[in-house]
This record gives structure tokens, C-alpha cells and sequence, in this order.
């Protein structure tokens, strides 16, 4: 199992390091490479940060090479740098809005999640975005060339001016502290019914992504705002 999860990062490394070098339509690629891994994974906090990392690190050996050519191949080099950070910062944002859309398409069927799968699920998601900036500065320091500044950067100005997985995690977590207070309600009613079989509600959202719920997300959309 271990080494399976561990082939999977090293092929997500190396695929991503491609797409960088490639330069060719990277963010999105990028994204749809996180979400992959996200999905076909188990979910916690640990695994997410194995996947940020195995982005980051494929993303800057991708730009080495144009870092030492032309100013103009360093600026390209920056900018699909910049790109491909983006792209994993849509990614984990899309799969905060997938856990949103969860929670509202359980109350909208008149189900609830338990107590204790909405508690796990909130703190679990009020992690994201720190992980995911202290993987960029953790990232940062271990790059030990150009593209570690660059990542240094991006984490001052993603701490400065936030990330779009940072503002669609508010979002995300109004919607499960909202859905926490009618589970309760319902618990204590004894009026409805609750949703079975969610020992791990975060598991069966990653095991969905870009199916069923994902398909109502539009990428980019959790970071127009200030992106």
C-alpha cells in the first residue's frame, strides 16, 4: 500500500517536472494531475501534503534548465513556475468546494452527516491552506537555486495576499459549522434520518473528485476573486 502511494507521488513528481519544462498550458495540467492523486487517494492532511510537495518539487526541477539559459528562458521559466503553483493551488481549493457541495447536496436530500464526520471533516479542511503555504516556504528552502526564490515569492505573496484554497476553505467550512448545528438539532430529534456509511466523509469527497459533484465546479473558479 505504502509503496503504491509512494509510486504515485514519484510518477506525480515526475509528471508535473514534464508539464513545467513543456511550458505548454501548465496550470491547468498541473490541476488536473493534483486532482487526480487527490482522488485515487485516501484522504488526510499527511497524504495531501505528500501530493503539494510532489508538485512543488517536480514544478522546480521542471524550470531548472531555463534558469540558467537567457533571461528570456528564465522569464518563462518564472512564469510557468508561477503557473504551475497556481494550478495546485486551484486544485486544493476545487476539492474544498467539493466538500461544500457535499455537505448541501446531503441536506438538500434531506440526509445528514454524522456529528462526528462533520467535526473530523472541519478540522481536517481548516488545515488546508496552512499546509499548503508551509509546504511552498518548506519547499522554498530546500531548493537551493533560482527556482527556491522564486517559490519564496509566491509563499510572501500567497501569505500576504492569500490563496484561492484559503478563500474557498471559508466558504467550506461556514457551510459544514451550519450543517454541525442542523445535525445536532436532528440528533437530538431523533426526526431524521442520518446519512450511513461515512466514516470518513473527506474520503468518499476525494474519492468523487472530478466526477459526480466536481463536474458542478468550474476551474479557476475559487480563485477569481484577488488571483
Amino acid at each position: 500500500m505504502y509503496s503504491k502511494a509512494s509510486n504515485a507521488t514519484s510518477a506525480l513528481e515526475e509528471e508535473v517536472r514534464k508539464t513545467v519544462e513543456q511550458g505548454l498550458d501548465v496550470q491547468e495540467r498541473v490541476r488536473q494531475a493534483t486532482l487526480r492523486i487527490v482522488r485515487d487517494r485516501s484522504f488526510d492532511i499527511k497524504s495531501l501534503q505528500e501530493t503539494t510537495r510532489a508538485v512543488l518539487r517536480g514544478a522546480s526541477a521542471g524550470v531548472e534548465k531555463d534558469m540558467e539559459r537567457s533571461s528570456e528562458q528564465a522569464k518563462a521559466g518564472r512564469e510557468h513556475l508561477k503557473q504551475a503553483v497556481s494550478g495546485l493551488d486551484l486544485a486544493l481549493a476545487q476539492f474544498a468546494e467539493a466538500a461544500k457541495l457535499a455537505v448541501e447536496e446531503a441536506s438538500g436530500r434531506a440526509q445528514r452527516y454524522s456529528s462526528e464526520d462533520l467535526k473530523r471533516a472541519h478540522a481536517d479542511l481548516k488545515k488546508l491552506e496552512t499546509m499548503f503555504l508551509d509546504s511552498l516556504k518548506a519547499t522554498s528552502s530546500a531548493t537551493k537555486s533560482a527556482a527556491g526564490d522564486i517559490l519564496g515569492d509566491l509563499w510572501s505573496h500567497a501569505k500576504a495576499n492569500g490563496s484561492a484554497v484559503g478563500r474557498q476553505m471559508q466558504d467550506t467550512l461556514g457551510a459544514i459549522a451550519h450543517q454541525l448545528g442542523a445535525t445536532g438539532r436532528a440528533q437530538a430529534g431523533a426526526g431524521l434520518h442520518l446519512a450511513q456509511n461515512t466514516s470518513n466523509m473527506l474520503r468518499q469527497i476525494a474519492a468523487g473528485m472530478l466526477s459526480g459533484l466536481a463536474e458542478q465546479i468550474k476551474p479557476g473558479k475559487p480563485g477569481d476573486k484577488g488571483a
